[in-house]
């Protein structure tokens, strides 16, 4: 039995108005879109809850997860972020300033930095973590896990197909015009 949801009713009126258009791509793109902003939500909250911004927890996380010593150049942060390099000088600076984070000196390269995380930082990223991964768990419980295996190699076939289009290496993306 099909349960319909907001997405099927905003299809099925633009299919009345506009019954020229293939609108199979909205129902996937629209329920993404709004399941994105419930995740949005929960993942706010979860950082909130651990004393860290979405940006913070991003930065921090790259540095948890490269291991110990947690340090990491700036050009890897700006990699695995994907903000600008005048973006990440920013963040490392407001995050220094809350001793989340540290600069070195790297040793390999005396011009060099490196970004290192603090015991404050690594606290807060791992209890942010935890209630992220609790968070996430709920807004999956309807599905059991053979579901959730096939929707996240469904998606992540879909993330590699939507990634060819933001390449630097590939060409934008090039819309028909409405003349």
């Amino acid at each position: 039995m099909k349960h319909e949801d907001e997405v099927d009713r905003i299809i099925a009126d633009w299919s009345r108005a506009r019954p020229d258009l293939d609108l199979a791509p909205l129902s996937v793109f629209s329920r993404l879109s709004r399941i994105a902003k419930h995740l949005d939500r929960a993942r706010a909250h979860a950082f909130e809850r651990s004393g860290l911004s979405s940006w913070e927890f991003d930065v921090l996380a790259v540095l948890r997860r490269g291991g110990e010593p947690y340090r990491q150049s700036p050009k890897t942060l700006v990699q695995q972020t994907m903000v600008s390099s005048g973006t990440m000088t920013n963040r490392i600076d407001r995050m220094a300033s809350r001793d989340l984070v540290r600069r070195l000196t790297d040793p390999n390269d005396g011009r060099g930095v490196l970004v290192e995380m603090t015991q404050q930082g690594q606290t807060l990223v791992d209890a942010a973590m935890t209630r992220l991964s609790d968070a996430e768990e709920q807004l999956l419980a309807g599905l059991p896990r053979s579901e959730r295996d096939r929707l996240a190699a469904l998606l992540r076939r879909l993330a590699a197909s939507v990634d060819r289009f933001e390449s630097p290496s590939t060409e934008p993306i090039t819309l028909p015009t409405l003349d």
